[in-house]
This record gives C-alpha cells, sequence and structure tokens, in this order.
C-alpha cells in the first residue's frame, strides 16, 4: 500500500518537517517519488517512521540513528555493528524507565497521603 505525507503523518504522528529532514539527513531511507515529484511512502518507510520515532522518544540522538541507518544500507554484514548501539540504547532506556518508575511511586504515595489527610479532615 501507498500513503501521501498527509497520511503519513496523521498515522504516525510525525510532523511533515521531521519526515523532510529525516530524509534529508539520510535516516528514512528508500522514500520514493511519483512522477509528479511528490513523495509516496510505503508500508516499509511507515515502519521505519514508527522505528525511527522510538528512538527520538526515548532520546536517542540524530547522530546515532544516522549511523545506524548508514550500517544499515550497508547490508547484512553489518548486523553485529547495528545491535551493539541498539542494545545500548536499550539498556539506558531501561534505565531511564526504572528511575522513573521510582518516581512516580513517590509522587504516587504523596497522593495517597493526601487522600489520607482528606479523610482525617472530614
Amino acid at each position: 500500500m501507498t500513503y501521501r505525507m498527509k497520511q503519513v503523518t496523521e498515522m504516525t504522528g510525525v510532523l511533515a518537517s521531521a519526515l523532510r529532514y529525516y530524509e534529508k539527513e539520510s535516516i528514512l531511507p528508500f522514500v520514493e517519488r511519483n512522477d509528479k515529484v511528490i513523495r509516496v511512502y510505503d508500508d516499509v518507510n511507515v515502519e521505519w517512521i514508527y522505528f525511527i520515532r522510538a528512538l527520538r522518544e526515548t532520546d536517542m540522538p540524530i547522530r546515532e540513528i544516522k549511523k545506524y541507518v548508514s550500517l544499515y544500507m550497508e547490508g547484512d554484514a553489518t548486523k553485529e555493528e547495528r545491535r551493539k548501539p541498539l542494545l545500548q540504547h536499550e539498556q539506558n532506556v531501561e534505565a531511564k524507565l526504572s528511575s522513573q518508575f521510582e518516581y512516580w511511586k513517590r509522587i504516587k504515595k504523596k497522593l495517597v497521603s493526601y487522600g489520607e489527610i482528606e479523610k482525617n479532615l472530614q
């Protein structure tokens, strides 16, 4: 299936300006253009966009994504080289989630205490 940029932005939540930037920076490979030079996205492109968004939303720098995509474009011989930074990123995300969870528990505990205070005031 193919999509226009507007459809892709609606599907993925990624702004058109970001899509153009990703393409310009060679982070979003394989985007085709039709005979009117309009970008035409396919399901593979959409999966890449979701993957890039996941990396960006978890704070992977553009330069690291660019390096990953560059290695991907070199083919299967770079699988292990691509895997290592993703493993490191996964560990970073897990550590951040763990600390965020601990902060959330403290906030939740405080909110529960407010509930107890309100009960005692009544």
